[in-house]
């Protein structure tokens, strides 16, 4: 059992009680960093920064959100919290320097869907999937590439990309990490010296060329320099410009829209429509893996044929 304390609608001093339904949420949308302690102790407007305290009376975590859905912003039995070790490593770095300081590797990571194992010869989901790299930064140093998948971080085993990001971010810049990754189906270690995450938070229609198969209902034209410009791509960026996605396409439903950018086609880098037919003619009818880039963010989308 737990209480939330705080003061909801104004009400001073006021105190609920309920259990954790869950630990370590993540994926909400509300945060960069996520880890969640799961509530249902009545959380209300008013109860952020409020203590979360266990039947001993010890501190566990800061009460900080609700999921309020249509309801006005009342409770719903979901509400979260910061864990209090997060919290307190986050004031122990302002104390000491002034600023929270978080390890960076550099990468996009994203989570391994039952599509995207088979597609990379896992066993099944889980590890943390490389879908883009920031130049000269650690990760790349060290040689990591796009489509390997980190399983483990100095022996333990990683989840999702949201894990990841947390182990990481709670490491000291400066300090090496062993990554076990799955690279071509193979496993290697991979030491990288972790950086300092930095404080910088990292098209017209025009007619295209539609594609059948895995493809079927999408719509792309050449990068462009105008549209390069447009869409605020890096130099040296290459890919074909998704100009149209029809709504009832498979592409549509795994989240291709107009605007991305398609960097590779299983595997193979595109830089013009031709390379970008022909690789998809390899694939035929079966499922593609696309690398896909969206304002500047990239990821891997596995677009099942229909």
């Amino acid at each position: 059992m737990i209480f939330a304390i705080g003061e909801p609608f104004g009400l001073g001093g006021t105190a609920t009680m309920g259990i954790v339904s869950a630990t370590g949420r993540g994926g909400l949308g509300i945060e960069n960093y996520e880890d969640f302690i799961q509530t249902d102790a009545a959380i209300n407007p008013g109860n952020s920064g409020g203590a979360m305290i266990d039947l001993h009376g010890d501190l566990i975590g800061i009460n900080t959100a609700i999921l309020s859905g249509s309801n006005g912003g009342g409770n719903q039995g979901i509400g979260f919290a910061i864990p209090i070790n997060m919290a307190r490593s986050v004031m122990d770095q302002i104390v000491s320097h002034g600023k929270v300081v978080r390890g960076y590797l550099g990468l996009f990571p994203q989570d391994v869907t039952p599509a995207l194992a088979k597609q990379f010869g896992l066993s099944g989901p889980g590890g943390a999937l490389i879908s883009g790299l920031k130049s000269d930064a650690p990760a790349a140093r060290a040689g990591l590439k796009n489509g390997d998948v980190i399983l483990k971080v100095n022996g333990q085993p990683v989840e999702s990309a949201n894990q990841l990001r947390l182990r990481i971010s709670q490491t000291a810049p400066g300090t090496s990490v062993k990554l076990e990754i799955s690279r071509e189906g193979k496993t290697q270690d991979v030491n990288v010296t972790l950086g300092e995450l930095p404080t910088d938070k990292s098209a017209e229609e025009a007619p295209g060329e539609k594609e059948t198969g895995g493809l079927e209902g999408v719509e792309v034209q050449e990068l462009t320099p105008d549209v390069a410009q447009e869409l605020q791509l890096t130099p040296g960026t290459h890919g074909v410009v998704v100009s149209s996605v029809e709504p009832s396409s498979a592409a549509a439903a795994a989240g291709l829209s107009r605007g991305d950018l398609i960097q590779e086609v299983n595997h193979k880098p595109v830089h013009s429509i031709t390379e970008y037919k022909q690789a998809l003619a390899a694939a035929g009818e079966h499922p593609v893996l696309l690398l896909v880039n969206e304002g500047g963010v990239t990821q891997y989308v596995v677009i099942e044929s229909r």
